[in-house]
């Protein structure tokens, strides 16, 4: 294999609850990045996002990372680890302290932030990222970069998000077993988000939903930062096993049923169409009409995207979300949806893709890949951090590089 790009490889672990997929990628010349290697492989290891089979887990992983490295021509030993499931909690949090100088410096942005983490985390949980939403100088609020700012008082929103150690020790694992060392751990919803949302959305305000197969989640952004985060356990596996139940037949097939004719909205499809229904047990396969699938999928469609609007609900920020609703992952493929999310929701809703990626575009452009595409983005994103940092400030001004310093030594104090 190629080892002359080696250091600057790029390689993202989304570990799901019906797949594994691994991103291998390599940074372009217009400070991008292009995917090169591409590994996916069913695997039945977690439910919820939990794990439940490491055996099952690790060698799902090795298959997509040999599957990966074999594509791209390079070896990836390090991988950005995608982390999500029911056991993620997250909460907001406040500080506040006196700027120094009358004007806000680097230190006092460490000082506050700090102040905000000094809150009690339970010791079976670990905090996995610590995101600034806003910053208050004096009676100035809504101020997303206070450096150079004159004032008395500096006051700090944060948002931060954990996970159980158990859930999280448990998947690092998983990963080493299969030979990789992990850089560090992103929250799959953000990872997500970043591959598919627009600045403009995120300014404007804007509910991400990731549809998994066994876990939804959920990342609100306002004024350009995350103001919410959730994760709901329910997923587009459940469309699956309800078909599978409904029309008496293999997952398997119902799983295929579903992408194949399934429909949110029974109004979207014609009544008289039929479909090919395998039996179970060995029995002959039967012919049903489309309208009776699609019966059986709208209830669990509507309970699902109401789940969605209950948590938006308890964000209280309904009323912020100016660009209205994306939704990704698998489950969003399903025909429909997205209609009926704008009815539910009554607000804009669209189906988010990967964007601004170079390279098996054809392959990763798809929202079943947002959160492993994302996992890149982030890794590249801190390449190009590291890059900043060490040339000594030529590129960009040394306060603002130093601060991009400091904030990610703050938050990886909390890993």
């Amino acid at each position: 294999m190629q080892k002359s790009s080696r250091d600057k490889v790029v390689a993202g672990l989304d570990i799901g609850s019906s797949k594994v997929v691994f991103l291998i990628g390599l940074p372009n010349a217009n400070d991008g990045i292009d995917v090169v290697g591409f590994g996916s492989v069913p695997s039945p290891g977690l439910r919820h996002g939990v794990l439940i089979n490491i055996e099952q887990t690790i060698e799902a992983i090795r298959r997509a990372k040999e599957e990966a490295e074999l594509m791209a021509g390079h070896k990836a030993d390090e991988v950005w680890l995608g982390i999500g499931g029911t056991h993620i909690k997250s909460f907001d949090s406040k500080g506040m302290v006196a700027i120094k100088n009358k004007e806000t410096q680097n230190d006092d942005i460490t000082r506050v932030i700090e102040a905000a983490k000094a809150v009690a985390v339970p010791a079976d949980r670990e905090v996995l990222h610590v995101l600034p939403r806003e910053f208050k100088v004096d009676d100035q609020e809504g101020i997303s970069d206070p450096i150079g700012m004159s004032g008395v008082r500096l006051e700090a929103l944060i948002h931060i998000v954990t996970g159980a150690n158990s859930a999280i020790q448990n998947i690092v694992k998983c990963t080493q077993k299969a030979n990789l060392k992990v850089k560090g751990l992103v929250l799959q919803s953000l990872a997500s988000s970043l591959a598919v949302l627009s600045e403009d959305e995120k300014k404007l305000g804007v509910a991400y939903v990731d549809v998994g197969a066994g876990t939804t989640d959920l990342i609100i952004y306002n004024n350009g930062s995350v103001a919410y985060t959730a994760v709901l356990p329910v997923g587009g596996g459940y469309f699956t096993h309800d078909i599978a139940v409904g029309l008496r037949t293999p997952q398997d097939c119902a799983e295929e049923i579903k992408k194949k004719h399934g429909s949110a909205l029974l109004n979207l499809i014609n009544e008289e169409e039929t479909i090919e229904v395998k039996s179970v047990g060995g029995r002959e396969s039967r012919t049903v009409l489309r309208k009776n699938l699609c019966e059986v999928i709208e209830p669990r469609a509507e309970e699902i995207l109401n789940l969605i609007k209950a948590e938006i609900a308890k964000s209280n920020l309904q009323s912020q979300l100016g660009s209205g609703m994306v939704l990704s992952g698998g489950g969003s493929l399903l025909d429909g949806l997205v209609e009926m999310g704008e009815f539910i929701f009554d607000i804009p809703v669209r189906r988010g893709l990967p964007t601004q990626v170079g390279g098996l575009t054809d392959v990763v452009r798809s929202p079943l890949y947002s959160a492993p595409v994302g996992l890149l983005k982030y890794g590249l994103s801190e390449l190009h951090l590291d890059k900043e940092i060490t040339n000594d400030g030529k590129k960009f001004p040394e306060i603002v590089v130093d601060w991009a310093k400091k904030l990610r030594d703050v938050i990886a104090q909390g890993l």
